[in-house]
Order: structure tokens, then C-alpha cells, then sequence
């Protein structure tokens, strides 16, 4: 059988970015179903996690500045830029992630649009939470930027981003990125992707 995997990931989140980049240079050559499922982690957060807003208010706190010097080992170790945390830190994610729901049944689409958002932020410190520079990486990612923008803007657009962020948070989801392999095994965080694999290949 072929394994399903959906990955539930917003584009704020600098773990998110180096889980992305790692397990897809992973899959590439792997019989794996895998499903790229964007929704809004800031909605996660407010409604199962909210500890991660007062950990934001310590930044003192020294698992805070680890944190810091950890994300960049890991992004030298991916081999990703991760210049970070930027002016727009903590951004906020929702026009981003409405951009990705927009493109979310065309997969190849998504990861283009994906990609260069993450490139935009971690590395350019660019504000991707800014319509025009999303309409850039759009129109960089060879889609049609401005009637993806409008499309955006929908109330259909708006309830799928809603939509998978309750489905994320029902299924048991508490940040990003998230994993589920064959809908019931649930992992987060780019440090579990090796579990992710195990169980994907014990799935098989």
C-alpha cells in the first residue's frame, strides 16, 4: 500500500520551514501520498495552546534563547537561510495562508507558492503578511498573482482556511508543523520527522 501523510503547516513558523524543506528532500524518491495541508497555527494557538504567547513575553527566558540558537543549527544543518526572527516577528499569517488555500487542490502549485514565501521570510525578512509582496511571490512562482489575490479574498477561501484549522485542532493538532500518517498517527515538530518516516514505513 501507499501511505498517506497530511502535513497541516502555516508559513510563520520557522520549524515549519525546515520540516518542509527536510521531508520533502526525504520523500522525493519515496511511494508516499502526501497531502500539503495549510491552515492558520495563530487559530491553533488561541484555542489549544495559548502557553506559546506567554513563553513570547520572556524572551529572557533561557529555553526561549536557546530555542533561537538551536533553529539556527538546524536550518545550517537542512542547509536553509534562516535569518530570523525578523522586524515582523511574530507575523501575522492569515493572507498568506488564504494564498495557499486558494492553491491548496493544485499540490505543485502550493509548494512553488510555499517555497518562495518561506524564502521571503526567513531569509529576506520580507512581511508576508502584506497582500503585495504575497502577489510578488506569486507572480515569482509563475501564477496568476492577481486573480489569486481576489480569490484570496473569498468567502469560500476564507471558511477552507477556518476549515482545516478546526480540522487540525480536532484531530488533536497543537502547532506546526503537523503530521498525520494514515489519519490517526499524529507527530508535530521537524525533530519527529524520523518517527514520521518509521511509522510511514511501518504503514507500508
Amino acid at each position: 500500500m501507499t501511505p498517506q501523510v497530511e502535513i497541516f503547516f502555516d508559513l510563520s513558523s520557522p520549524w515549519t520551514r525546515i520540516a518542509v524543506h527536510n521531508f520533502r528532500l526525504w520523500s522525493a524518491d519515496k511511494d508516499v501520498d502526501v497531502v500539503w495541508r495549510p491552515f492558520l497555527v495563530g487559530g491553533v494557538f488561541n484555542a489549544v495552546n495559548d502557553s506559546v504567547y506567554a513563553g513570547r513575553q520572556s524572551p529572557d527566558n533561557p529555553k526561549v534563547r536557546l530555542t533561537y540558537v538551536w533553529l539556527r543549527e538546524w536550518a545550517k544543518l537542512a542547509g536553509v537561510a534562516m535569518n530570523f526572527p525578523s522586524p515582523h516577528h511574530p507575523v501575522k499569517s492569515v493572507h498568506a495562508m488564504r494564498f495557499c488555500c486558494a492553491i491548496e487542490g493544485d499540490q505543485a502549485a502550493l509548494l512553488r507558492f510555499a517555497e518562495g514565501a518561506f524564502d521571503a521570510y526567513f531569509a529576506d525578512q520580507q512581511n508576508i503578511d502584506d497582500p503585495a509582496v504575497l502577489i510578488a511571490i506569486a507572480r515569482a512562482a509563475d501564477l496568476d498573482s492577481e486573480q489569486l489575490a481576489e480569490q484570496a479574498q473569498t468567502a469560500e477561501i476564507r471558511a477552507r482556511l477556518r476549515d482545516n484549522t478546526q480540522d487540525a485542532i480536532d484531530r488533536g493538532a497543537f502547532g506546526s508543523p503537523t503530521f498525520f500518517v494514515e489519519r490517526k498517527f499524529m507527530y508535530f515538530g521537524n525533530d519527529q520527522i524520523p518517527l514520521v518516516q518509521q511509522r510511514i514505513e511501518q504503514c507500508r
